[in-house]
């Protein structure tokens, strides 16, 4: 199990500071939807020349002209991008041939979709690497969260790995290392604590043991 930083409301700065802070417990640093729509892919790019090392992922939740959004931000210097589960085929297959092009891979996010079991089963055969259940924060607010869905994904799926994101934090995350989701996002858990540093030491403490 890896775990992501998801930095969604910060600017270049602010996001390399954080990332300076907690760089040796997270293993992938997210530039958030939020922040590529302030800051562009600049941002990808800047974080990416702080921390050439660290495996960056741009939330782009792509919805169309896939492959060439793919390669833009894979020219940013993004490791992994994301695409919107709720896409057309053509448009997940456009993504994952031009990310296999360029050695990068392909984050599905499944926010909206309805039959996570079935669209599942169809990204998991288009070749995808990881695919993500989401509760987005408008769902949050309200109290919902992911769980049931990751197992569901899990038991369906043979070659995507698996992800989670929405609203975790540290006393939650043993029963999302329960399900044993291949990579668990983190956002505020992480950045909305005082001690950034010791937040990300032991939500990576808890994961590896």
């Amino acid at each position: 199990m890896k775990l992501q930083l998801a930095l969604d409301l910060v600017d270049i700065p602010g996001a390399i500071e954080v990332v300076k802070e907690v760089e040796q417990y997270v293993d992938i640093v997210e530039i958030g939807t939020p922040v590529v729509i302030n800051e562009g892919l600049k941002a990808v790019k800047e974080v990416k020349a702080a921390f050439p090392n660290m495996t960056v992922l741009a939330d782009l939740k792509i919805m169309d002209a896939a492959g060439y959004e793919v390669s833009q931000a894979s020219a940013a210097g993004a490791d992994i991008i994301t695409i919107l589960g709720a896409a057309e085929d053509e448009s997940i297959k456009g993504a994952v041939e031009e990310a296999k092009s360029q050695g990068k891979q392909i984050l599905v996010d499944m926010i909206a979709v309805k039959d996570i079991a079935t669209r599942a089963k169809e990204l998991d055969a288009l070749g995808v690497d990881y695919i993500c259940v989401h509760t987005g924060y408008d769902l949050q607010a309200v109290g919902k969260d992911s769980f049931e869905d990751l197992a569901t994904i899990k038991s369906v799926v043979t070659n995507a790995k698996t992800a989670v994101a929405g609203g975790i934090k540290l006393d939650t995350l043993p029963e999302v290392i329960k399900q044993q989701p291949d990579l668990i996002i983190v956002g505020g858990g992480i950045t909305g604590q005082d001690d950034k540093k010791e937040a990300a030491r032991k939500m990576q403490e808890l994961i590896n043991q």
